[in-house]
């Protein structure tokens, strides 16, 4: 998709169908990035194999099909427009900015992060029932 929006043969409807297909997808992973951020172990997992792996995969399937098809790189660099250069860089940018958080959700701090947001939340749980069983309580 990226080629026939740079040289501009991608139609607008082509385009709005792409764009009804990514929205979800980038509204669905930032929503459970925030609850990622909130400390569920879930959504490190589903964003681990959600944006780590089904995203990369798609990020990576265009060049190294046009890699098996006898392509090299060189070539593919001396005969890139400004707009392929432009997206080109922008997709290696983000493969590599997707892998560093992925490495980086996985490390002794963010195990600790997440180890402590499950006790905090298991321990507001604890309180709150308690504080219902006090507050149901007649007192006598």
């Amino acid at each position: 998709m990226d080629r026939l929006v740079a040289d501009g043969s991608e139609s607008t409807t082509e385009i709005a169908v792409s764009l009804a297909i990514r929205l979800p997808v980038f509204t669905a992973a930032l929503l459970v990035a925030l609850r990622m951020r909130r400390g569920h172990g879930w959504a490190r997992i589903a964003l681990a194999l959600g944006l780590g792996v089904v995203g990369t995969a798609s990020m990576v399937v265009e060049p190294i099909h046009v890699l098996a098809q006898g392509r090299t790189i060189g070539v593919e660099l001396v005969e890139a427009g400004a707009m392929d250069l432009a997206f080109g860089t922008s997709r290696v940018l983000h493969v590599a900015a997707v892998l560093s958080a992925v490495v980086l959700m996985f490390l002794p701090a963010a195990n600790s992060y997440f180890r402590l947001s499950r006790s905090d939340r298991a321990g507001s749980n604890r309180q709150t029932l308690s504080h219902r069983t006090r507050v149901r309580r007649p007192h006598v």
